[in-house]
């Protein structure tokens, strides 16, 4: 079945996000980083899900503007070297720093906001589908479990660089507890906004 026509503002979403892939991933290939190459398939195979599924699922400029910004955030993590390293690895406010247990880092933020925005992405879908769920109990859990669950994938894919590419900056066993504590957190504190601003518009309570 042909794909209905794309809106102005999915032309922009996509011209925006094929720039900076681009760029960026000339430059990891410059620099021999090829561990975010992965992430660059990785990330290329979610972007044609979101292109694939636009007129089934109808989702806002804001949406899909949010999913491109965390996709910048994510190739500058990787790609922008600070202090010897790459961004990823920048301590932005010094709560806690003591080697690997180290709060607030760039990562960190980047996976607080982009599982948020995942777990946004989720109830989109959810609520699309199924409008009658809109403003219940499980449009709340549902997609902030899935979004937790889809931050698990990412650990795994982040496990398969280190496994294939020597010296990557994925970090070790604390980083990674660190990295699902705030995939859960951003998903829950997006969930908060996101029902509380698209609630139930019956007026019905949640089950």
């Amino acid at each position: 079945m042909a794909m209905g026509p794309v809106t102005r503002a999915e032309k922009q979403v996509g011209l925006f996000t094929a720039l900076y892939v681009i760029g960026f991933t000339l430059w990891f290939f410059a620099i021999g980083n090829f561990e975010f190459v992965i992430y660059v398939v990785t990330m290329l195979i979610l972007i044609g899900l979101v292109a694939t599924s636009l007129r089934k699922v109808e989702y806002p400029p804001k949406l899909l503007w949010a999913l491109t910004l965390w996709g910048l955030l994510h190739m500058a993590g990787g790609g922008v070297p600070v202090n010897g390293s790459v961004l990823y690895t920048l301590e932005l406010i010094p709560f806690v720093s003591d080697g690997e247990m180290t709060i607030l880092k760039y990562d960190q933020v980047v996976h607080f906001y982009g599982f948020g925005v995942t777990a946004w992405l989720l109830w989109q879908i959810m609520t699309h589908t199924f409008p009658v769920l809109k403003g219940t109990k499980t449009a709340f859990a549902l997609p902030a479990l899935g979004a937790m669950g889809l931050g698990a994938v990412n650990e795994i894919i982040e496990f398969s660089a280190v496994l294939m590419v020597p010296d990557t900056n994925v970090g070790g066993y604390i980083n990674t507890a660190l990295d699902l504590v705030f995939n859960a957190a951003g998903a829950l504190f997006a969930m908060g906004l996101v029902t509380r601003f698209n609630g139930a518009d019956d007026g019905k309570k949640a089950p």
